[in-house]
């Protein structure tokens, strides 16, 4: 994992996240408050920007400088989540020294077990945390089980539609949609979907690789 890559995948997610953006604003008018989408292009938009910015810079710093710029530009919780994500991420242990992609899966997964912390959620419960837990635990048994990394990367993008699908049926404990009880069934996680999509397209991109 290079800045280059961290870019390159930022742009393609921008390509996505912009195709299914009348999706996922339509599943946050459902159950949420409708900003979501709006959020979530700001904040890649954010981290495109800062390409000159960090372009020359440790991974770490990479990381750091990303983190505060996803938390003070993106509004609602997608901000301080998606900032304590890269956050953690940057505290990885001799991560500039070279992050091959058993290293990457293993900040990743720091980042996604703070994110959790830090939103007091857990798989069931109708966020985005049913997709991106998930997906980090099988990361992480892909890599102890000596798997492929092809194959790994092929699971996950599997694990995380199930993750997002699965968020249809549950009842919400968290935001916005907590308060529509019952309501709340039927309706797929904007949040778990967006996350989804990048999980995705980051996991096809480097299985193309």
């Amino acid at each position: 994992m290079s800045i280059n890559f961290l870019i390159s995948q930022a742009k393609l997610i921008q390509e996505v996240i912009d195709a299914h953006a009348s999706e996922i604003e339509k599943l946050d008018q459902e159950i949420g408050d409708g900003d979501h989408i709006f959020n979530v292009q700001r904040g890649i938009k954010l981290v495109i920007e800062l390409e000159p910015t960090i372009k020359e810079l440790p991974i770490s710093k990479a990381l750091n400088q990303i983190a505060m710029k996803v938390l003070s530009g993106i509004g609602g919780s997608s901000g301080a989540l998606f900032g304590t994500l890269f956050m953690t991420m940057a505290k990885g242990e001799n991560i500039d020294e070279g992050v091959e992609y058993k290293k990457a899966i293993e900040i990743f997964a720091q980042g996604v077990e703070a994110v959790k912390q830090r939103g007091k959620a857990d798989v069931g419960e109708k966020t985005m945390m049913d997709v991106l837990i998930p997906v980090a635990n099988c990361l992480q048994d892909g890599v102890q089980n000596d798997k492929d990394i092809n194959e790994i990367l092929t699971e996950a993008i599997q694990v995380a539609e199930k993750g997002m699908l699965s968020t249809k049926d549950l009842l919400a404990t968290k935001g916005r949609a907590s308060f529509l009880g019952e309501r709340a069934k039927g309706h797929i996680d904007p949040g778990a979907r967006s996350s989804q999509l990048m999980i995705k397209t980051v996991c096809e991109s480097v299985i193309q690789k």
